[in-house]
Formats: structure tokens, sequence, C-alpha cells
């Protein structure tokens, strides 16, 4: 009740705020000192116990407030630490976070120009340069921010089938024939999980083989498109994968590209991990065949290290966007306003409030140019190769798959010494199985570092390194290996 707009609230307000900024600033020092944990478990019945988080009739001082807010950064994961290599979105970007302070300050949605308009140019303004950057020509098309990679990649799922039954929109399913996606085996989850939201079903959602790098393998891709039409279903959609989640691959693109063409099938290219190596002379080359796709995710909030969420779709053809989604509200989109209409873009998105995320992009962009992105993400790569190198033929490692890796995506197993000298059978799957899970628990238990494991097809859990913070060093690789060997001696 003391802070503004009470009356004489300035002062209060203003020390109350200087007090926080104080907080988040130790905690962004924090953020970059290697000596500090990344993590300070606990188990979530002893975060509960430990603190009084609920709910209550009567307010809270400001002291009380300021507390609560230091806790909360206290069991906070440090995203931004050097030794964080747990996600794709990992870093923390001075410019990226001032831009987001600026943009909750600012308190507007982007539905349209009345309300937001500087922040609806720059949408416009930066969607375009990033079209321009996929090779689409004079960055021709159209795109929106969405809250993240699954949303975009539903947004292409559903301007396909837009395009190519306009009446669903009206009538739904039931109107249409029974229509069939096509994508990687390795592909992210969020395609089928599109699939179910739209009311194609996730059976729809046919799953194409991968050679052992990860890669799709294009000839299945073309024989279960004439299979899909044999049993009179229609494809609509293939999506492609550049950098997937787990292996770092890029979909063959080109051939891809080509069988679309064929079989007159949208093509999306799911470039929500890979499609920030388009900002690299060095690596760009890796989604070669990205023009020719009708659609494109691509998150700046992962390997450009933009603050979450920041999530970009873009489409090729221009207009499809608005006719698909639109719905006329009149309350929003007046069609007698005094400005130029097209800049309302709030109609051609699913949804009606919408975050400013495009700032924080924008901001950065201008802060360290084409070329600072370029030097960041080479930086990464390299980081990846050095840590390929590093283990390649080191005793106790395996990697997942031959060859240095395309992204930063480095897969391997530790093999603890009382497993080495096994021979590869059943009951060594099982105790390999169960050894990254324990080596990440205890890396979390000791907060010094966190590496992401998982199981695929028929291989059992392996560590997933990625490497997306510009901060990491090859000292921090270094330090990754030698915790894994600390706590995993013994298993």
């Amino acid at each position: 009740p003391d802070l503004l707009p009470a009356c004489d609230g300035e002062i209060t307000t203003m020390s109350f705020l200087q007090d926080v900024v104080d907080i988040l600033l130790q905690y962004v020092a924090k953020s970059f000192d290697r000596s500090t944990k990344v993590i300070d478990f606990h188990y979530p019945n002893e975060l509960l116990q430990e603190y009084n988080w609920e709910l209550a009739d009567q307010p809270q001082t400001l002291e009380e407030i300021l507390l609560n807010c230091r806790t909360t950064l206290k069991y906070a994961i440090k995203t931004g630490h050097p030794r964080y290599f747990n996600q794709l979105s990992t870093g923390l970007d001075m410019v990226g976070l001032a831009a987001d302070w600026l943009t909750s300050a600012a308190n507007t949605n982007m539905f349209t120009y009345e309300i937001a308009p500087v922040f609806v140019l720059l949408e416009y303004v930066t969607l375009r340069k990033m079209r321009e950057m996929v090779g689409w020509p004079g960055g021709c098309g159209d795109g929106i921010f969405s809250p993240g990679g699954a949303i975009s990649n539903m947004y292409a799922m559903l301007i396909a089938r837009f395009k190519m039954f306009p009446e669903v929109k009206e009538k739904g399913m039931a109107a249409i024939p029974r229509l069939v996606a096509f994508t990687s085996e390795h592909s992210h989850f969020s395609v089928k999980k599109g699939a179910a939201a739209l009311g194609i079903g996730t059976d729809s959602v046919i799953l194409i083989r991968c050679d052992e790098r990860g890669k799709m393998i294009p000839s299945d891709l073309e024989r279960r498109i004439l299979e899909a039409k044999q049993k009179g279903f229609v494809p609509f959609l293939v999506s492609a994968t550049a950098g997937t989640t787990v292996y770092g691959a890029f979909d063959p693109l080109i051939a891809i590209a080509d069988i679309c063409k064929k079989y007159k099938i949208w093509m999306h290219v799911d470039g929500a991990w890979g499609g920030g190596l388009l900002m690299s002379r060095k690596h760009k080359w890796k989604l070669n065949g990205v023009e020719r796709a009708n659609s494109v995710t691509w998150n700046p909030h992962k390997m450009m290290g933009v603050p979450l969420q920041c999530s970009a779709l873009l489409v090729r053809e221009e207009g499809l966007m608005q006719s698909c989604n639109q719905m006329h509200a009149s309350y929003l989109f007046q069609q007698d306003k005094h400005y130029d209409l097209s800049y309302d873009t709030g109609d051609k998105a699913l949804q009606c409030g919408r975050h400013v995320d495009v700032f924080k992009l924008w901001l950065m962009w201008r802060a360290k140019g084409t070329t600072g992105f370029e030097a960041q993400i080479d930086k990464c790569l390299e980081l990846a190769e050095y840590l390929y190198n590093k283990i390649k033929n080191r005793e106790g490692y395996q990697m997942v798959f031959d060859g240095k890796p395309q992204h930063t995506n480095v897969c391997f197993w530790y093999i603890p010494p009382s497993l080495r000298s096994m021979e590869d059978n059943e009951e060594k799957m099982s105790r390999l199985m169960k050894v990254a899970p324990v080596i990440k628990a205890r890396m979390m238990e000791y907060g010094t570092t966190m590496v992401s494991y998982q199981p695929l097809g028929d291989k059992v859990n392996f560590f997933r390194m990625v490497i997306s913070n510009p901060a990491a060093t090859h000292q921090d690789i270094d330090f990754l290996i030698d915790e894994i060997e600390r706590l995993g001696q013994d298993l």
C-alpha cells in the first residue's frame, strides 16, 4: 500500500525499486562467477516446507517482499552460468536483459499499431530481415513472434492446412479429407502435439526414418508419401528439421524440397535450434535449401542467446496468415482508423494478448550487428568441436554416433571403470542405462554444473552436451569432463 500510486509513495517506491535492482545486479554478477553454484538443489517437499509460500488475506511488509525476491533467486537455476549446459537456451545477454526490463515497463500488447507503435514497426523490420536471411527475395512474406517453437510449428501446420483446404476454417475437419503430415523420427514432439491440438490427430503424423547421424532419409519420405496417397490420405505438410533436439542433425533440405515440389506438399523447416546458423557465413551451408521452404521456425532464444521467449515463424506467402486466422473483431480492428491498417498485426495471430518479444532481439541485433551474432555462434560451434576432439579417443568415453558434430550437440556415454572390460551385452546396457542419471543427480546435489541426458531409440541413456552460451570457455568444457569423471568413477 505504500508504493505508487499511493499519495506520497514516490520516495518509498524509488527506494524499493532500487533495492530490487540491487538484488538483480548481484544475481547477474553471481551468474558469471564460476565459484558460485549453478544450482542450490532442494527436493520439492523440502522447499515447500522450508518457507511459507502461501497467499494470505493481509499484506506483507516491503521488507518481506524483498526477502521473497532474494529467496526466489537463491533457488533459481543460474541459466546464464558458464557451466549450465542443460538446455538449448542458455546464457544471459546484458542488452537483452535491458530490453526485457524496458518491455515490462512499457507493458503493452502487440495486437495493434494504436497501442504498440514502435514495437509493431520493429517486428515488421526484424521479421523482414530474418526472411531475407532465409533467402526469400527482398525478405518478402509474412511472420509472427510466437510463444515458442512448439507454437510456431503449430502455426505452420494451421497455415498449410488452410492453404490446401480454406473451407476448414468455417466447416472444420469433418468437411475435408483425412490429412497426413510427415516428419523425421528425431523431430521435435511439437509436430505431434500440434496435430493433436488442431484435430488432425497424432496418428496422422508419419515418422520418417533417419540415418545413423539423425538426418531424415529422403527415399523413405517419398515411399511413405506414396503409401499414404494409395490409402486415400492427403499429404499436406512435411516438417524438416534444421538442428534436431538431441543429435543436432540437419535434414537434407534440398532433397526434401524436391519431393515437396513433386507432390505439391507444404514444406516447413523447424529451425528452432539450427536457424541461428543462418547468421554465420561459415556454417549456414547446413541449411542449404531452406529458401525453398513455405515456412520456417527460428528461435532466437536458443542459439542466439536472446532472453526467453523469442520464437519466430516465417511464412513465404504474404497475406496467408491473415486470411487463415483473422476474425475481424470490430472492437480491436476497426476498419475506419486514421492510419494504415496493415500495421494492425493482431488479427493474423492465434493469440489475442501477445507479449512483446521482438524488442529483445532487435536491440541485441543493434548492439552486436550480424557479425556479433556470427562470432558468438562460431565460438559455440568451435567449443563443441573442442569437446568432441577431447573425448572421441579418451578412455571411458564412447560417442553415440561417428564424426564431428554438425551443431553444438555432442552426444556420448561415459563408461565407468567397472564397466570398461565388460563385453557389450544386455547386462552392460542395463548398468550403463543407470550411469548418466546418477551422475546428473550428483551434479545437481553438488550444484557444480548441469548437462542433459536421455535415451533415444534403442540407445540407453547418454549425455547430450549443448553449448549456446557465449560465456562458456575451453576451461568450462575441461571442468565438465573432470566433473563427470569425479562423480562417475565409483559407479
